[in-house]
Parts: C-alpha cells; sequence; structure tokens
C-alpha cells in the first residue's frame, strides 16, 4: 500500500510502519539500497561517521555531537531506540526532528519503493538518510542498530567508521561468540578508510576483516589510549597524519571515559577543524538520556541506566559502588537478554531490588526474573514500573539512590512517571 494520496500525522504513519512488514527485523541492504538509490540520497556534502558496538555506541556518539556542537558546526544523528518520542531518533544540531519532516520523509519513501517492503526500521533509516541529505549538515553521525554488516545503516559508506564494544548479544541474529559478531559488526569497515576500535580485547576476526578489505585499523590499547590520575585523565595517540600526539587535564566526564578515548581517536580522523581545547570541553559536555542520567525529585537520587547486557551491568556496577547511601533497583528486561548474569552482577551491590513486568512481546515477566535470585536477596515483583517505583518512594529515606535498569522500556516508562510527578 502507497499514500500517494493520504496525509498522515506522524502517529499513524509510525502506526503504519509497524504493519508495513511481517517481520520486526530482516537483516540485508537489498531491499533498502534499492529504495535509496531512487531517493537519491546524497551525502557527500557530509563527513559520514558510523558507529557500531555492542555497548557504547551512543555515548560516543554523545561525545562527537557535544565536541562539534560546541565548535560551532552543524551535526545530525541518527540514533536508537528512543525513550519518548520518535523524532529523538534524528536530530539536528541537538534538537529532536520535527514531525513534519519526518512525515514528509516517509511520503517520499513511500513513493520510492514501490512494491519493495521496508521494516520499522529501514524506514526509520532511509527518513534519517533523506533528512541529512536535504540539509547538509558538517558531521553526520550514523549509530548502527543490530550488528553491522547487513544492518540498514551500512548502506552507507562513512568516511570513518567504529566499533565500540565486541559482547554476546542479540545471538539469535548476530552469533554466539565474539568471533562470529565481531566480523558482523566490522562489516561497516571501509576498505582505506579510517577504522576504529575502541575494544580493549577485541575478537581477533575485527583486524582480520579490516586487514582482507584494506581498512585502515586502530586499536585502542595499541594505536591509542588514555590513562586516569585521579578527577583527570590524558589520552595519547597518532593524529591524522600519523603523529604522536596527546590531551592532557581532561576532566572526568559523566560518560564512560572508554568510549571517551574512542571519540577522541574518531575525531583526529574528521577533516573538520578543532582544537584541543573544544574537545576538552566537548568531552566534558557530553551527556545522554539513560545512561546513569540523573533525576534528582522529593530528596531521592534516581539513576536511568538502560543497562541490558553483562558489559553494561559491570559498568554500572562500578558507578553503583561509587554512590554514597542506600541504593534500590528497579529492574525490567528482555527475555532474550543474559538476565542471569545481569543480576548476577547488579543484586551484590543494592540493598533491595524491585521487579518490574515488561509489557511488550519480548518481556521478561517479574516472577521469572525473581527466580534467578539468590533466596537472601530483598526481591519485590510489580505488574509495572509505575508500581515498583511507587513503592521504592515508600520504602526508601532522603538521599537514597534509586537504579532504573534492564532495558530502554523499563527507563523510558520511567523518564514518563518521573516527568509527570
Amino acid at each position: 500500500m502507497n499514500t500517494a494520496n493520504q496525509k498522515m500525522n506522524l502517529s499513524e504513519w509510525l502506526s503504519w510502519m509497524e504493519q508495513c512488514h511481517p517481520s520486526e527485523i530482516e537483516l540485508g541492504l537489498g531491499r533498502v539500497s534499492q529504495v535509496a538509490e531512487k531517493l537519491k540520497i546524497d551525502l557527500s556534502a557530509s563527513t559520514v561517521v558510523t558507529v557500531a558496538g555492542t555497548n557504547g555506541k551512543g555515548s560516543t556518539i554523545s561525545y562527537l555531537n557535544s565536541i562539534y556542537q560546541q565548535a560551532g558546526y552543524s551535526v545530525g544523528c541518527y540514533t536508537s531506540p528512543h525513550f519518548i518520542d520518535y523524532n529523538e531518533r534524528v536530530k539536528l544540531n541537538g534538537q529532536n526532528s520535527t514531525d513534519q519532516q519526518l512525515c514528509d520523509a516517509f511520503e517520499k519513501i513511500d513513493q520510492a519503493r514501490g512494491q519493495i517492503p521496508l521494516t520499522y526500521f529501514e524506514f526509520g533509516t532511509l527518513a534519517a538518510l533523506v533528512i541529512f541529505s536535504e540539509t547538509k549538515p558538517d558531521l553526520v553521525l550514523l549509530e548502527v542498530g543490530l550488528g553491522g554488516r547487513l544492518d540498514a545503516v551500512n548502506i552507507i559508506d562513512a568516511d570513518i567508521s567504529a566499533v565500540t564494544t565486541v559482547s554476546i548479544d542479540h545471538v539469535d541474529w548476530l552469533g554466539d561468540n565474539r568471533e562470529v559478531i565481531g566480523r558482523e559488526k566490522s562489516g561497516i569497515f571501509r576498505a582505506a578508510k579510517p577504522a576504529i576500535c575502541g575494544d580493549l580485547n577485541p575478537p581477533k576476526s575485527v583486524a582480520i576483516y579490516a586487514d582482507e578489505i584494506g581498512a585502515d585499523l586502530h586499536q585502542a590499547g595499541v594505536d591509542f589510549s588514555y590513562e586516569e590520575n585521579g578527577e583527570l585523565w590524558c589520552w595519547q595517540g597518532k593524529d591524522a597524519q600519523g603523529q604522536p600526539k596527546s590531551i592532557i587535564d581532561l576532566k572526568q566526564p559523566e560518560l564512560p571515559i572508554q568510549n571517551a578515548a574512542t571519540a577522541i581517536k574518531i575525531v583526529q580522523h574528521i577533516p573538520l577543524t578543532i582544537s584541543d581545547e573544544q574537545i576538552k570541553v566537548g568531552i566534558q559536555q557530553a551527556a545522554l538520556t539513560g545512561r546513569m542520567q540523573h533525576v534528582e525529585q522529593d530528596n531521592l537520587h534516581y539513576w536511568l541506566d538502560v543497562a541490558h547486557n553483562p558489559e553494561a551491568a559491570e559498568l554500572l556496577n562500578a558507578r553503583i559502588q561509587g554512590l554514597s547511601g542506600n541504593v534500590y533497583l528497579v529492574l525490567g528486561m528482555l527475555a532474550d537478554k543474559d538476565c542471569q548474569q545481569v543480576i548476577d552482577i547488579l543484586a551484590p551491590v543494592v540493598k533491595a531490588t524491585y521487579l518490574s513486568d515488561i509489557n511488550v512481546p519480548r518481556g521478561q515477566k517479574a516472577a521469572e526474573l525473581a527466580e534467578l535470585f539468590p533466596s537472601e536477596a530483598l526481591v519485590q515483583k510489580f505488574s509495572s514500573v509505575k508500581a515498583a517505583i511507587d513503592t521504592v518512594r515508600i520504602d526508601t529515606n532522603p538521599n537514597d539512590n534509586v537504579i532504573i535498569a534492564g532495558s530502554f522500556f523499563t527507563v523510558s516508562d520511567a523518564l514518563t512517571i518521573l516527568a509527570r510527578k
């Protein structure tokens, strides 16, 4: 069905897109490439950076966005999923795309596709590319949705590609070991173009693939590194010409420092003039919804983090141990995640856990999560994130900490609830 004679609002478009393809996910570039060609998408006026990885994609993009925006460059960001409004997925200079921009893009895509079926994510990816093609920002930052090689974002030949980390996740789609997953994520690399790997212990497949296609690989711990010294840290590496470079006296960022180091390495290869001071300011100012996001309300400290796999849970564990006062956990997860490992990592560092059902097709029930906790753990079960938060508010004291984690759905619900207070 095409919509040449219909004018739909954004909500109607999104609802229609969900029904447009029988599968939520169908990896492959053939269909989306055909439609992109018909749309004549052209990003040649922009420097394009594509970022893949199990964790760290969003924060790496946030660092880059912050650095270049505060330096006066125009920046377009495509990320997913969204928390509250779909418009969050496509941003220009930090501002969400408008309903009109998205609706216009969806209409163009629908007319161009003819009878070619597209998934919800493919529609969204093409919409972002249409908007960036028309607005021509100086820098375009594209976040891979799933994997890399067969993700819709990979129809674009990026000027610079980065893989942040490689861990086991999405095994039904990407494989059940790091070597296979590393090769899938490295599929965004391009011949003779900079390829950055921020994983401190990457699978061998990343370097093997880069060598096979002739990508210019730069590896964390080999070609660049960072060193912490109290409240400050420094970065060492090389610039685009291969000359040694260091940036000293960087302040500790809010987002993971490993991703800051990866972002600084990416900066070395972006052909837009930037100073060390602008890098420092941009790194310090970077923030990201749902990544150790702090909300203080009624004398309680809420910390929202989408941590939904073991690697992200380890980072969250370290942040929790740095908090003062009692720490409580509101947790809701999807059934296809490694729920046991996440619980094993987080349960020992919290006083009590409030489990929530996640009411989506892939959602895990609180009762099933409860079975994964040690018998001595203080655990309560709730049918919704709201019910869990309402009880936490009763059980806690002023200046206690409430971690809300486990899924984008959990954090999204929590953001809506806290905003209503």
